[in-house]
């Protein structure tokens, strides 16, 4: 299991699922979310997400398949 950590701006009260697994290196470009998401297991904060959408905010947990990012 690895563990990321993906840090947003200051002034951002949030980041979108899809935007988050780009910069965590997961996907490789934005448009590849929607299928990622359909096609792999994805929790944030626990629940099961398949909005590339979702905004994930800092202290949020998401879980691809056995990894972590932690958003701070």
């Amino acid at each position: 299991m690895a563990q990321f950590t993906v840090r947003i701006h200051d002034d951002q009260e949030y980041i979108e699922l899809g935007n988050l697994l780009k910069l965590a290196g997961v996907i490789s470009t934005g448009g590849e979310a929607k299928m990622f998401l359909q096609d792999n297991k994805v929790l944030v904060n626990g629940e099961r997400e398949y909005r590339r959408g979702r905004k994930v905010r800092r202290t949020d947990l998401v879980k691809v398949n056995d990894d972590e990012i932690l958003v701070r």
